[in-house]
């Protein structure tokens, strides 16, 4: 892929050596050009403020501040600027995380050199991009929502939060018999058996139905 101009691409992370292997796979690619490293967020957020980077390549697990906060200190300070994270981990909570924080992309370090110039191609252009071992991990781990009422969606989330029909009653101002009726509604609708299962399944996916 082409690119209209070379993007300047910034490096961050605390092993001078992974820096090194980086800058020796990346540099000598026409359309990128490293303008500066840094090996902590805190160095990082300094030479980032005067060097004006396209693209910055950020580290996830580095010690002082992580690669999640310093996108985050980007999003606020310097918006223009994109961030794409790279990393061991292809855990979902960290890559969710790192997206929520402003990050367009999520590398592995152990990804070939092609995926990371396509990261850095998708995201210059105003894409985003998740390597395909951590897309596959992040959809897998998001089941689709069954599809509940409002008001079951909120039963649902007070079990999970470990509360019994007459404390869910008493909080939304309604009859007992009521919630059980929603109680009955929700283990069709979910195709649960018991009540244990039930608040199993309450307990497991409480925050996916928005409580507190």
């Amino acid at each position: 892929m082409t690119r209209p101009s070379a993007v300047r691409l910034f490096l961050v992370d605390d092993h001078p050596l992974v820096r090194d292997g980086l800058r020796a796979r990346l540099d000598p690619l026409p359309g990128i050009e490293i303008v500066g490293e840094a090996g902590s967020a805190a160095e990082a957020l300094a030479l980032i403020e005067r060097l004006q980077p396209d693209l910055v390549l950020a580290d996830v697990g580095m010690k002082d501040m992580n690669g999640i906060e310093l996108a985050a200190q980007l999003q606020q300070r310097q918006p223009a600027v994109r961030v794409v994270m790279l990393s061991m981990y292809d855990n979902p909570e960290y890559v969710q995380q790192a997206l929520q924080a402003g990050a367009r992309g999520y590398v592995l370090k152990d990804a070939p050199a092609a995926e990371i110039v396509a990261a850095i191609d998708a995201v210059s252009a105003g894409g985003t991009f998740l390597s395909p071992a951590v897309s596959q991990r992040l959809f897998r781990n998001q089941a689709p929502k069954p599809l509940l009422t409002p008001r079951e969606s909120e039963i649902l989330s007070a079990l999970g939060r470990g509360q019994s029909s007459k404390q869910i009653a008493r909080d939304l101002g309604l009859s007992v018999r009521t919630v059980e009726a929603h109680r009955q509604s929700i283990k069709r609708r979910l195709g649960i058996e018991g009540q244990a299962e039930l608040i199993k399944y309450a307990v497991e996916h409480a925050q996916q139905f928005g409580g507190g």
